[in-house]
């Protein structure tokens, strides 16, 4: 297949050198001229993936009319806050919605990488991208799968989510290698929601982490997490059983231990007695949880789920409070039953 890849994050250059690699016609593009062009000379992404070797054959540019050719998938590698402004641009040069509805095996697909939530509307990245592109084939890849594990052939197994199952098998196939595996799954909204969701927990992990707490705490802010996401992801017309998979589960686990993780760094500096503002001014990446906190709150209260973690960590972020203040209320609440399948299945 033809893949175009945008976005020179850690994450788009991870999986555009996998494709490389596994043999298909591959183009990143790289928002910055000057990354692009270093990229291109070196093969080498010295800023987001450094020590990770680029094939000869992936095409590097940065001029976004370049996509104009632009092959059979296209996967959208940035962050969530910048996920809408690309759809927009795209939308002059990809051809109409429907173009090629009559030609199956030259269906444009439209690959999401991004794992939060819009700020303001509260809405998926799918969304998002069908709002700003129309009724394309829209697909979310997520699940345990730090750029840096990817890009040196780590096993690594993901899931890919979209309504298109027929275009969604032959994706599965195409990204597939003998250390990357793909499963397929139908249920969108479950795989975006558990996506944001974990980001949030990874947050609380680190907070707990600076802070000097143990396995027993991580391992409490895991399972209570994952309660959450159950609770707001069912709600929101999610499986319950995506969220025990990789999407939620997974991706929840690895994000909250992981030394790759960018929002259990942000919780530990936190916990360590730092300020946000002055984390986020010195980083390059992007911390997906900080953003994703404020949308998940305001969605959990509208909805009436309970979401103690969420709450907390807000509070620790946007609301000045001291960690070990929260920490004490989490730990002060009143008795009560623990989280069962009953709680899942009425969606609460």
């Amino acid at each position: 297949m033809d893949f175009l890849v945008l976005g020179g994050g850690g994450w788009g250059t991870a999986l555009a050198r996998l494709l490389a690699r596994k043999g298909h016609r591959t183009r990143l593009w790289v928002r910055d001229p000057e990354l692009a062009q270093e990229m291109a000379r070196e093969r080498e992404n010295k800023r987001y993936l450094p020590g990770v070797e680029l094939p000869e054959s992936l095409v590097i540019f940065s001029d976004l009319e370049g996509i104009r050719d632009f092959g059979e998938a296209l996967v959208l590698a940035v962050p969530s806050f910048a996920m809408r402004e690309l759809a927009r641009r795209l939308a002059g040069l990809l051809p109409p919605a429907g173009a090629r509805a009559e030609d199956r095996e030259r269906e444009l697909a439209l690959i999401n990488l991004a794992k939060g939530l819009e700020q303001g509307s509260g809405k998926r990245m799918s969304e998002v991208i069908r709002e700003e592109l129309g009724p394309r084939p829209i697909f979310t890849l997520s699940g345990p799968s730090h750029a840096e594990e990817v890009g040196r052939d780590f096993p690594t197994t993901v899931v890919i989510a979209g309504t298109d199952l027929e275009l969604g098998r032959r994706l599965q196939e195409a990204l597939m290698t003998e250390r990357f595996r793909v499963y397929l799954s139908d249920d969108l909204v479950g795989v975006e929601y558990g996506g944001a969701v974990k980001n949030i927990i990874a947050l609380a992990a680190g907070i707990s982490d600076g802070l000097g707490y143990g396995d027993n705490a991580k391992g409490a802010l895991i399972a209570r997490g994952l309660v959450e996401m159950v609770r707001l992801g069912v709600r929101l017309g999610a499986k319950k059983e995506t969220l025990f998979g990789l999407s939620g589960l997974g991706d929840l686990v690895t994000t909250c231990t992981s030394q790759h993780s960018r929002n259990r760094a942000v919780g530990y500096r936190i916990g360590r007695g730092e300020r946000l503002d002055a984390i986020l001014a010195g980083m390059e990446m992007v911390a997906e949880g900080v953003y994703a906190t404020r949308v998940v709150r305001e969605l959990a209260r509208h909805l009436g789920v309970e979401m103690p973690i969420t709450e907390a960590v807000y509070a620790i972020l946007y609301e000045g409070a001291h960690p070990l203040e929260k920490l004490n209320e989490l730990m002060t609440r009143e008795p009560k039953m623990e989280w069962g399948w009953r709680e899942a299945n009425e969606s609460t």
